[in-house]
């Protein structure tokens, strides 16, 4: 079956997500808006760096994308918009949403009541469901399916390893001590918190608080154009405590070159992540990959999303989001 779907939002993220989606055999591009005046106009393959021309054009009027009945819309605008007022009128009009602008909603008892209500009341006045996804599967699917073959569990921790593509946010080349945008005060909690909160709600784990915390690293010599002395490694963690502990933990590292901050956590080969369990058996998955594999999961969740009942959905309330139809044997 072909799912017919739009993309809302032509940033980073955005263009990432519409190559997914042109490229996937079983989805068929409706509409794309924008909020960049740059792009309106321009063919969505353009903006995609994805082959020819497909005839597409970005508008910044999401009434013409509204007007072709997508089956589902993916979203991603995050410039300061209302990108709840986005979501909802997407739901009324009877759209299914892929989202990752309202990081609360990952674990929807995390939002605020009103938030809650305001779209779910979307969802069912247009009869279609939401879903808010976080980073990818190594942060809730796996951690969850290792812990099923566990006697006994004493602690989560997920690592996720950024190489040099760091985003801005991590502050590499600002001055020593610099605290950067990705660790202000209040910033990690908002954006991996829910992740934490959806994990101990499968694993019923009673968390007393979230406890965020940060390490800088400076370069040893000149990276590129980050001075020597200036800042070229960044380790945050959110951690899930109980009686003191922590006991599931998200942890991102980010370095501008493999050999900075040697005393932190290893990457695995090529970058990507490890999900650890501490416990009876011990477990330790290391997954060589991109440090961001959103856009493309997206993409995989749109026929998820086209199936399921009206109202707010995490990965874990829906059938698991595979690569149907995207194994292609390698030309010889």
């Amino acid at each position: 079956m072909s799912f017919l779907v739009g993309q809302w939002g032509t940033g980073t993220a955005g263009t990432r997500v519409l190559r997914a989606l042109i490229e996937h055999p079983d989805l068929e591009l409706a509409g794309v808006v924008t909020g960049d005046p740059r792009h309106v106009g321009a063919d969505a393959a353009e903006l995609a760096g994805s082959g020819r021309p497909l005839g597409v054009l970005a508008t910044d009027d999401p009434a013409e994308l509204l007007a072709r009945r997508p089956h589902v819309v993916c979203h991603t605008e995050s410039d300061g918009a209302d990108a709840v007022g986005e979501l909802c009128r997407l739901l009324e009009a009877g759209a299914g949403v892929v989202s990752d602008a309202v990081p609360s909603l990952v674990h929807p008892p995390s939002a605020g009541r009103g938030l809650v209500r305001r779209v779910r009341s979307a969802c069912a006045t247009g009869g279609a469901a939401c879903l808010t996804l976080g980073p990818g599967p190594a942060q809730d699917v796996l951690p969850l399916l290792l812990s099923g073959a566990c006697l006994r569990i004493e602690a989560v921790t997920i690592t996720t390893f950024t190489g040099p593509d760091a985003p801005e946010g991590a502050g590499f080349g600002a001055p020593a001590g610099h605290r950067p945008p990705a660790v202000r005060p209040g910033a990690p909690r908002r954006c991996w918190g829910p992740v934490v909160r959806l994990l101990a709600e499968h694993l019923a784990v009673p968390l007393d608080e979230l406890r965020e915390t940060y390490e800088l690293c400076t370069a040893p010599e000149d990276i590129g154009r980050i001075a020597q002395g200036a800042q070229a490694g960044l380790r945050l963690r959110v951690s899930g405590m109980l009686g003191g502990r922590p006991v599931i933990t998200i942890e991102r590292i980010a370095r501008a070159r493999a050999d900075v901050a040697p005393h932190w956590p290893a990457a695995p080969s090529g970058g990507g992540h490890r999900v650890e369990i501490a416990g009876e058996p011990p477990w330790c998955a290391e997954i060589a990959g991109p440090g961001d594999p959103a856009a493309l999961r997206m993409a995989a969740a749109v026929p998820a999303v086209a199936g399921a009942p009206p109202g707010l959905h995490t990965p874990l309330t829906l059938p698991p989001f595979t690569g149907r139809r995207l194994l292609r044997p390698a030309r010889s």
